[in-house]
């Protein structure tokens, strides 16, 4: 019974520590403004990093990443045998990450959080993803195309190097799932306006 609430209680906090609003507070702090009413009022790095500028978006970036990563070592760690656990905490990283309980349940679109955790579960297939997406942005300049590709990558890639194939199909999950909070990108990409990212200095 115990140990049955600390599984319980590992994805409820986890689902609290990826709803943490990093972008919302961030700007809050360092700027005073609130970034969900500036650009695409998105509380990812992209945003934060359009909004205000590179320190905060790179420092957001970090952070979101580490959401993802932490509960999915905590549960690693504390439940070493127990994939299926590991995998649910980082699934609700990612839900709290995008949907969060603090901002009336808005936040980002889950690549960050979702690179921490399968770097922690599928670190082979989450270094392809990576690499994949910096090839992408490097070229193009688009966040999103890159975000969508890598995800891509990372679900493909995980048939390949992933054993059981439960992780094989949270990666899938997780990737559809990314695509469909892209689903406004995607529309944009395909009508060509949509914005491209550099890192310039602060607007604000």
């Amino acid at each position: 019974m115990i140990l049955s609430l600390s599984r319980a209680g590992l994805v409820a906090g986890s689902y609290l520590l990826g709803s943490i609003p990093t972008g919302y507070w961030l700007g809050l702090a360092w700027k005073g403004v609130d970034v969900r009413n500036l650009g695409s009022g998105n509380l990812g790095a992209t945003n934060v990093l359009r909004v205000l500028g590179p320190g905060p978006g790179l420092l957001t970036l970090a952070l979101d990443i580490f959401k993802g990563l932490i509960p999915v070592l905590i549960s690693e760690r504390l439940f070493p045998h127990e994939l299926t656990l590991a995998i649910l905490t980082g699934l609700s990283a990612i839900v709290g990450h995008t949907a969060s309980i603090f901002v009336r349940f808005r936040g980002g679109k889950g690549v960050a959080t979702t690179a921490g955790v399968f770097a922690a579960l599928l670190p082979i297939p989450t270094l392809a993803a990576v690499a994949v997406f910096a090839v992408v942005f490097g070229s193009t300049r688009y966040v999103s195309l890159g975000s969508l590709l890598g995800a891509s990558t990372l679900a493909i890639s995980s048939f390949v190097f992933a054993i059981p194939r439960s992780l094989s199909w949270a990666a899938v999950l997780v990737a559809v799932y990314v695509i469909w909070t892209h689903r406004g990108n995607i529309r944009r990409l395909a009508n060509g306006t949509e914005n491209r990212t550099t890192f310039s200095s602060s607007p604000l």
